[in-house]
């Protein structure tokens, strides 16, 4: 079955554009014009993945992205002309899985969506693995933390702490191995499967929401340590 896409910009001529290279890829292809109408087709088709733009009239696409990541873990891409590193830093930070800045060339977002619909699908049949264990085998403890591989949950003492699917792999690598130090550059290539490029602060940006989450959800309990210059550990 052909993956279907959501495209959500007001500008009619950029979402023909984006839809012209991607139904050439063979996905199936839905639009929207602005929120709240890429809203109602998220809860009434089985999206595989959001191309989201920023800066649309009414709801926009920041406020879009968290209404999704209220209830689904669905890839995001976000598109803006805003280039800014912190516009980058706030779009991840909402939720988003990967940013593009306007004008982009549009086999670049072709090769970003593969790519996100590569990494959807090698946790899906991580997932699939998992299922034929022994619960132990995918179920990690590290203190009052209770971290799930097979159900991407995680609770602190009986509690669920919602975490995006970036977020949940960046935890359960660093609680896997306790006491290693993973270098950012580690961090990316395990986590995203792909090659770490300079100046990429993606692992920076999830890794601060990561450890906000963690605090205020662990009463102020520090789990994830920087050894500064070198990278981030998670302590037994």
């Amino acid at each position: 079955m052909n993956r279907q896409l959501l495209i959500v910009d007001d500008d009619p001529k950029i979402a023909q554009l984006i839809e012209i290279y991607l139904l050439n890829e063979g996905y199936f292809i839905h639009k929207a014009s602005d929120g709240l109408q890429a809203l109602e087709i998220i809860e009434n088709q089985p999206i595989d993945l959001v191309i989201l733009d920023i800066m649309m009239p009414g709801l926009d696409g920041l406020s879009v992205c968290l209404r999704i990541r209220e209830t689904r873990t669905t890839p995001i891409l976000m598109i803006s002309a805003k280039d800014g590193d912190m516009d980058k830093i706030t779009g991840l930070m909402t939720g988003a899985d990967d940013y593009l800045v306007k004008p982009f060339n549009p086999l670049e977002l072709v090769a970003r969506v593969k790519s996100l619909l590569r990494r959807t699908y090698y946790q899906s049949q991580a997932k699939t693995q998992m299922q034929q264990q022994p619960a132990q085998e995918h179920i990690l403890h590290i203190q009052s933390l209770q971290i799930d591989k097979m159900t991407h949950s995680v609770s602190f003492e009986a509690r669920p702490i919602k975490l995006t699917p970036l977020e949940f792999n960046i935890l359960y690598l660093l609680a896997s191995q306790p006491g290693r130090v993973f270098s950012s550059e580690d961090i990316f290539e395990l986590v995203w499967k792909e090659k770490y490029y300079e100046s990429n602060n993606s692992v920076t940006v999830h890794m601060s929401r990561l450890r906000e989450k963690l605090i205020k959800e662990m009463d102020g309990e520090k789990l994830i340590h920087t050894v500064w210059g070198v990278g981030y550990k998670i302590e037994a």
